[in-house]
C-alpha cells in the first residue's frame, strides 16, 4: 500500500461510505421490496463502512500477503467496531439502528456470527480487489482537486451529521415523551375503571362524587391526547428518514412508541406495509 496524505485517508473514508451505502441501501432494499435510503445520514454515506475500510487497511499493513491473516483482523477488528458503534448509539439515541436479536450466536442484538464472517470476507474483498483501483485514482489526480472535493464534500458531510444527530435526539426525547404519556394515560385509564366499579357498589352515596373525578379525568386525559397528537404529527424530514431508511431499528424500552412514530413516517399503519 502506498503512503496516502491525510485528504487522500479522507476522501478514501468518504469513498467506502459511498460503496457501503450502495451495498446496504441494495440488500435491504431487495429485501423490503422498494427503495431504502439506507443509514443514518441523508446523504448517500455510512460512516461505518468508511471508518471500518480505513482502519482495516491499517491494521492489514504489516501482513498484506497473508490471506488468512487478513482475514481474521477483518473478522475481528470489525465485529469490535460494530458492536462499539451500536451500543453507543443506543445509548445516545435510545434505539438500536440495527439488531441480529433474532439471528443465532448474536450478542445483545449488535453482533452476530454470521455478520462477523461476511465482514471477513469484505476485508479481503477491500484489500485484494477495491483498494487497487482506488489507490490508483488517488495517486493519480491532482491533489488540487483531491483538495477541493474534501472540502465541498466534508462541509455537505458536517452538515448533514449536524442535522441527522439533532433529529435523532429530537426522536429519543419524542419516544422518551410518548412512552411516559401512554404511562399516564394507562393509569388514568385504571382509575376511571377502579372509579366505575366503585360507583356501580355504592352509587346512590358516591355519585357526586364520582361525575366529579370523571370530569377531572376527562380533563386531564385531553391534553395527554393533544400532546400524543402533537409528537406524532410533527415529523420533519430527517425524523422520517431515520424511520424510514432504517426498518430494522428497534428499542426494548420504547417499542410501543416507536411502532406508532413508525407508522406515522409513512403515514399508514405498519401491518399495511
Amino acid at each position: 500500500m502506498h503512503a496516502y496524505t491525510w485528504y487522500q485517508w479522507l476522501l478514501m473514508f468518504y469513498l467506502f461510505s459511498f460503496f457501503g451505502w450502495i451495498f446496504e441501501s441494495a440488500y435491504v432494499s431487495i429485501l423490503k421490496r422498494r427503495f431504502v435510503n439506507r443509514g443514518f445520514l441523508r446523504l448517500p454515506l455510512l460512516p461505518l463502512y468508511g471508518t471500518g475500510a480505513v482502519m482495516l487497511l491499517w491494521l492489514t499493513l504489516p501482513f498484506q500477503d497473508h490471506l488468512v491473516r487478513v482475514y481474521l483482523t477483518g473478522v475481528v477488528a470489525a465485529t469490535i467496531l460494530e458492536y462499539i458503534t451500536g451500543w453507543a448509539m443506543e445509548q445516545l439515541f435510545k434505539v438500536k439502528y440495527w439488531d441480529y436479536s433474532n439471528q443465532r450466536f448474536q450478542l445483545n442484538g449488535y453482533i452476530c456470527l454470521s455478520s462477523s464472517i461476511a465482514w471477513g470476507f469484505l476485508t479481503l474483498f477491500l484489500t485484494e480487489v477495491i483498494d487497487r483501483p482506488v489507490s490508483r485514482l488517488l495517486l493519480s489526480a491532482s491533489p488540487f482537486v483531491e483538495i477541493l472535493c474534501c472540502l465541498v464534500v466534508s462541509a455537505f458531510f458536517a452538515a448533514d451529521t449536524i442535522a441527522s444527530v439533532r433529529a435523532a435526539l429530537d426522536l429519543a426525547k419524542v419516544l422518551e415523551a410518548m412512552t411516559r404519556i401512554q404511562g399516564e394515560l394507562d393509569e388514568l385509564q385504571v382509575q376511571m375503571a377502579l372509579l366505575k366499579s366503585e360507583t356501580s357498589q355504592r352509587m346512590e352515596k358516591v355519585k357526586d362524587r364520582a361525575e366529579r373525578l370523571e370530569t377531572v379525568m376527562a380533563q386531564k386525559l385531553s391534553p395527554l391526547l393533544q400532546k400524543r397528537k402533537a409528537l406524532l404529527s410533527n415529523m420533519d424530514f430527517y425524523r422520517k428518514g431515520l424511520l424510514r431508511g432504517n426498518p430494522s431499528i428497534s428499542s426494548t424500552r420504547f417499542g410501543a412508541a416507536l411502532k406508532e412514530l413508525r407508522e406515522a413516517a409513512w403515514g399508514r399503519r405498519a401491518e399495511d406495509r
